[in-house]
């Protein structure tokens, strides 16, 4: 890709960016949130077809004119998307073919069908029948499927677009590897990822995108032995321009006269699974965060912590059998969400475009969202918001949080993950909560964002509010909070203070079951 140029109203993505890729070879793309890694992608695998951008491809030595997707995959460029473009309803081989049917005498051929795509399965090593509905696996199976469907394809460039950002740390590890087998059958990769880790265990070259430009290339392994490998500080550097001494910012102790009080006290929380109401999936949960306190939950995948946030937050998952809710010390009835909201409990996704934000309305009606009674016109008729006051409020958040965007009426869907994250931060800061419950905040977004939001975290504690963060990245709840509580199968499993944390204690906290006890 040489000189690649793409421009969307008011916002230049890309500027004059240069991609080379070789045969065979794992190459990451890394920079911040906007640096316009996906859009140089859409560009080469054709969603933005030649005529859209300036500059030129040449794709095995020939000029690439791809006028959409379907063109790119025929000559053997694929993009696997963030997002996964799987139908739930239909089966793994219904999936895999989609689109790309196999016929005979104008009908699908369902023997062939099943057959090749038992083929490819074991190909990326995944054991599930083809004919079961997607909707039935995991996430990091159903990433094995859509690699499946590329190779049906007959792949020769496979991209993959945070393909480890959902999944836990087996099926990453399995995904990883198979990145790898591939490279071996001589298909390249390109692989646009904000795990540092994964990066240097995989990828042969990484290219570094800053504010749309190209900033360096590099060999992720040196040849010569006196060369060390490259480092993450290296590519962080590379990705924000300056170097991170300092991961995560220094905390601002809160020293109002009521520091120290109870600002959330949860006991004995027990909530069922929403379907199987035989299954406990929140078990007797009792907890305490102090005004000015930032409080993290650790646990692998299935612990129940998500589960617990969204039962707390007016009873938003599953079947709530027993438990109660103290905000400042007052007993809180949290039946609803309104009813948690106005009790001054706020809670941030994990999940910002499917329950966070309204991806099809602009920054400025996402942020006053949570607070509209706020918003109303003073005098005249208050069922209608003032929509001066609502701007003046939105571009303060733009300004505070830093959301690069050149106004306030963007539409949020168009919006990098950073970006959009800032967005949800800002409609439940504005509603001025009491308790702040964060479930993921941070996760797909590169460590320049991360930072900045690490930062507005730190801020809202020092204001004296408490702060609930739940994280599966050990790094950062070690790195944010003054202590932290464990989870295994729905149940409390330890609480560390700042002082006694490291990776190890909290992994053997968060390992420990039912049949080997809740001390350690």
């Amino acid at each position: 890709m040489r000189g690649i140029t793409k421009t969307f109203p008011g916002v230049k993505a890309l500027s004059g960016v240069d991609l080379t890729v070789r045969p065979g070879e794992i190459h990451a793309i890394c920079g911040e949130n906007g640096a316009g890694k996906s859009t140089l992608m859409k560009v080469l695998s054709g969603v933005y077809p030649h005529g859209s951008y300036d500059g030129e491809i040449l794709f095995e030595g020939e000029p690439a004119a791809f006028k959409d997707i379907r063109d790119g995959e025929r000559h053997g460029v694929v993009i696997i998307h963030q997002e996964l473009a799987l139908v739930p309803y239909l089966s793994i081989a219904e999936n895999i073919f989609l689109g790309n049917e196999q016929t005979r005498r104008g009908f699908i051929d369902w023997n062939d069908t099943l057959r090749r795509a038992k083929a490819l399965l074991q190909r990326v090593g995944l054991r599930e029948n083809p004919q079961t509905p997607v909707s039935d696996i995991g996430v990091g199976k159903q990433q094995l499927v859509e690699i499946a469907k590329a190779l049906s394809k007959e792949v020769k460039l496979l991209i993959l677009d945070e393909p480890t950002a959902a999944l836990n740390d087996e099926d990453s590890a399995k995904l990883l590897d198979l990145i790898v087998e591939l490279r071996e059958q001589g298909i390249s990769s390109i692989v646009i990822s904000h795990k540092l880790n994964e990066i240097r265990q995989i990828t042969d070259t990484v290219t570094i995108l800053r504010d749309g430009r190209t900033i360096e290339s590099l060999t992720v392994r040196q040849t010569p032995a006196h060369e060390p490998e490259l480092s993450e500080d290296r590519i962080i550097r590379g990705m924000v321009g300056r170097d991170l001494d300092h991961r995560f910012p220094a905390r601002t102790p809160y020293e109002g006269a009521d520091a120290g009080e109870l600002a959330l006290a949860v006991e004995g929380w027990t909530v069922r699974h929403p379907v199987d109401h035989q299954r406990t999936v929140v078990d007797d949960v009792s907890l305490t965060v102090r005004r000015g306190e930032i409080v993290g939950i650790a646990g692998l995948m299935g612990a129940g912590r998500t589960e617990l946030a969204m039962s707390v937050f007016g009873r938003s998952y599953g079947q709530y059998v027993a438990g109660t809710v103290a905000v400042n010390g007052r007993p809180v009835v949290t039946k609803t969400v309104p009813a948690a909201v106005e009790a001054g409990i706020a809670y941030v996704t994990e999940d910002r475009k499917r329950y966070g934000l309204n991806l099809i309305d602009n920054i400025n009606r996402n942020v006053s969202l949570a607070s509209l009674p706020g918003m109303r016109r003073r005098g005249g008729l208050g069922g209608f918001v003032d929509e001066h006051h609502e701007r003046q409020v939105s571009e303060r958040y733009r300004a505070s949080m830093n959301i690069k965007t050149p106004t306030v009426f963007e539409q949020v869907g168009r919006l990098s993950g950073g970006n959009q994250q800032k967005v949800v931060l800002s409609k439940w800061i504005h509603a001025d909560p009491e308790v702040l419950i964060l479930d993921e905040p941070t996760r797909g977004i590169d460590v320049g964002a991360k930072y900045e939001i690490y930062t507005v975290i730190d801020r809202l504690a020092a204001q004296g509010k408490a702060v609930l963060f739940i994280s599966s990245e050990l790094p950062e709840l070690l790195g944010m909070c003054d202590r932290i509580y464990t989870m295994a199968e729905g149940r409390l499993t330890g609480e560390v203070t700042r002082a006694e944390a490291t990776q190890e204690v909290l992994m053997r906290h968060m390992t420990q079951t039912r049949s080997t006890g809740s001390k350690s």
